[in-house]
């Protein structure tokens, strides 16, 4: 039987340098056991940090879901290229602790993310899942976003190729 904390809606938030280790052990787990990402070693707290510096930086958001203390989802955006005229284009990345898939936490956190992307005047986002993933698209697709490349055999893991297909939505 799920614990009241786990019925309860997350708190979604600005992440926090204090976030890192919780967010490297969420993403240390797809690395170790699935295709989602094709990184291939674990990733320290303090690179973690690094890299939520640098989306930082780049005025773009880094949100958290946070559900009775602990950390069970992130959500970002990142530059979808360094040239100035993609400059209003932006990739999204989500992950969520394993044991609080299906629970509404994805959209809890895109919910949050999108506003904020609009907000910043960005007009389209763009998302990269590694196939097959029905999750990720399901998720993807509920917020209007429409898979636009597909992408056979461009990563290695695990003994494997794996496809990759990108959606994307208008703001």
């Amino acid at each position: 039987m799920p614990s009241k904390s786990d019925d309860e809606r997350p708190t979604i938030r600005a992440a926090e340098p204090a976030d890192a280790a919780g967010i490297a052990a969420i993403y240390n787990h797809f690395i170790a056991h699935t295709v989602v990402t094709f990184e291939e070693e674990p990733v320290s707290a303090e690179e973690i940090g690094r890299r939520m510096e640098d989306v930082r930086s780049a005025s773009l958001p880094w949100l958290v879901a946070e559900q009775a203390g602990r950390i069970v989802g992130y959500a970002y955006a990142t530059k979808w290229r360094a040239r100035s005229a993609y400059r209003f284009s932006t990739e999204v990345t989500v992950y969520l602790d394993p044991a609080a898939s299906g629970r509404g936490i994805g959209s809890a956190v895109y919910d949050a993310l999108f506003p904020l992307l609009r907000a910043r005047g960005l007009h389209v986002v763009i998302g990269g899942i590694a196939l097959p993933n029905d999750a990720s698209v399901a998720l993807h697709e509920k917020f209007g976003m429409k898979k636009v490349a597909h992408f056979a055999e461009v990563g290695f893991k695990f003994g494997r190729w794996v496809d990759v297909g990108f959606w994307e939505c208008t703001l």
